[in-house]
């Protein structure tokens, strides 16, 4: 095995183990999963602060296909966390906004999330083979 891939073998283990807390986290304790979560966040810091994204844009956000996020906009729209929106400039662009409802679960959420982050991290860096990818992700300057 080589340096890069055992390296990128620990950063996968690191990204699943993290991932795994925090879906069991926020499904537990928030009725949400993972996307879903995500998917609140992009739009509460959307930049034009209409707190809506065209579909395509959340898509990318995310890094899953058209047709995952369509599936995901259905669900949190079902739940009453988004809505459906036709941009009136653009008539073909069709947008999701959160709602109230939605802006209050990701406010209740986010702190579990922070918090399930640190820890989880926090618990992989005690972990012998995982320790130097959290060192390494912790070092990372935000964009």
């Amino acid at each position: 095995m080589t340096t890069d891939e055992s390296s990128w073998n620990r950063v996968v283990a690191l990204h699943a183990r993290i991932e795994n807390e925090l879906t069991k986290a926020l499904s537990r304790r928030h009725g949400l999963g993972l996307s879903e979560y995500r998917a609140l966040s992009r739009l509460v810091a959307a930049v034009d602060k209409s707190c809506s994204l065209r579909i395509q844009e959340l898509a990318d956000m995310l890094c899953l296909n058209q047709s995952s996020v369509s599936r995901l906009v259905a669900r949190l729209e079902a739940s009453g966390l988004t809505e459906r929106d036709i941009c009136e400039q653009d008539r073909r662009g069709i947008y999701t906004m959160i709602t109230t409802e939605g802006r209050t679960r990701f406010t209740q959420a986010e702190p579990t999330y922070q918090e399930t982050l640190k820890t989880a991290l926090d618990k992989a860096a005690a972990d012998p083979d995982l320790a130097t990818a959290v060192v390494a992700f912790r070092t990372l300057t935000p964009a």
